[in-house]
């Protein structure tokens, strides 16, 4: 037993959703201890592509009690995120454990076991899941996946267009990962997205301000659908940053009908016309990854989290920090993980008192 010490909660998680989560349990003054399963503070964004940039500027995009060190009207790119998330630990200096990756999670009476690979085994009043919701690719099945000779990766895989060029891309999704990466892609490729319905953009400026400004003023950022017994619903419209409307127009990316199956050396289109294609990325999302409370009974059927605004309906003690549409749009963004953290906090602390 790794602690005998009982702790008043374990965040598991060490990316954004988690180190919000340990700057309010340390504001509280409880007894707290972050289980990161790689060897860096970053959650997924060290995964995520080399040109990503935030689809909110500086000014919306912090985690509490530390602004990100850019132009409050500049879009942060990948690199200046992780940077940021690794000076946030080590300016509030939170209590962080890397390289320790759950494995499993038990309740023993009102106490909850935490075991790790590496063998270890904490044990906690508490648990705030903070691994959110970008480490399980979702990728739908396709009839006839497996006659395919070309590439199939998620956009999970994605890096930049190189090792692309010159071949024929097939992008699947219509939202902004999908739509960054055909956009750049269509620079050194033949690029089709692949979607159910056209893309719909969505001007990112707004009377001289950032979309952002006027979804936080009007009170839509952060309102609280959980009070209506809902996640918030995913947004369908991609931010467009000026460019993407005149790429889109001349066919750079183009958009098509999605396929229908695939063949052995590309996609059958709805039509029924085949068409030779190199590789297919799938942007199409990722799914919670919470393997780890298999046997907690914190989880549906499907492996979803049972939860009501981040507080678990089946499972005292057990909360989450970071799922999308968890209270609102914010959530499971940078500027969304504190407020939610703020609030299942709040609600740990009662439960622990009771």
């Amino acid at each position: 037993m790794k602690d005998v010490d009982v702790l008043d909660v374990i965040v598991i998680g060490g990316g954004q959703a988690g180190l919000a989560s340990g700057y309010h349990l340390q504001k509280k003054g409880l007894r707290y201890l972050i289980l990161e399963a790689n060897d860096r503070t970053i959650g997924s964004w060290g995964h995520y592509y080399d040109s990503l940039k935030l689809f909110s500027p500086a000014r919306f995009s912090s985690l509490p009690g530390m602004k990100i060190p850019a132009d409050p009207d500049k879009y942060p790119i990948r690199d200046e995120v992780i940077r940021y998330l690794e000076d946030y630990a080590k300016h509030f200096q939170l209590s962080v454990l890397t390289n320790q990756r759950v494995e499993s999670v038990k309740k023993e009476g009102k106490v909850f076991a935490v075991h790790t690979k590496s063998g270890d085994c904490y044990q906690t009043k508490t648990i705030i899941n903070a691994t959110g919701s970008f480490h399980s690719p979702f990728k739908p099945v396709i009839q006839n996946e497996e006659v395919f000779k070309g590439r199939i990766i998620h956009s999970a895989e994605y890096q930049n267009p190189e090792p692309f060029s010159n071949q024929r891309v097939v992008v699947v999704g219509r939202r902004n990962s999908a739509v960054q990466i055909a956009v750049e892609l269509s620079e050194v490729s033949e690029v089709t997205l692949a979607v159910r319905q056209p893309v719909q953009l969505i001007n990112q400026r707004v009377l001289g301000k950032d979309l952002h400004f006027w979804v936080k003023v009007t009170g839509l950022d952060g309102f609280p659908f959980w009070r209506l017994g809902k996640t918030a619903p995913s947004p369908s419209g991609v931010n467009n940053p000026g460019h993407y409307r005149e790429m889109l127009t001349a066919g750079k990316p183009n958009q098509q009908p999605m396929f229908t199956s695939f063949c052995s050396a590309g996609v059958i289109w709805e039509d029924g016309s085949k068409e030779l294609v190199d590789t297919v990325i799938f942007a199409t999302g990722y799914q919670p990854n919470l393997d780890y409370l298999k046997s907690s009974g914190a989880l549906d059927s499907e492996g979803l989290p049972l939860h009501s605004a981040g507080i678990s309906t089946s499972v005292p003690g057990i909360y989450y920090v970071g799922l999308e549409g968890q209270r609102s749009f914010r959530s499971a963004t940078l500027r969304g993980v504190g407020p939610d953290a703020k609030f299942v906090i709040r609600k740990l602390i009662r439960y622990l008192k009771s």
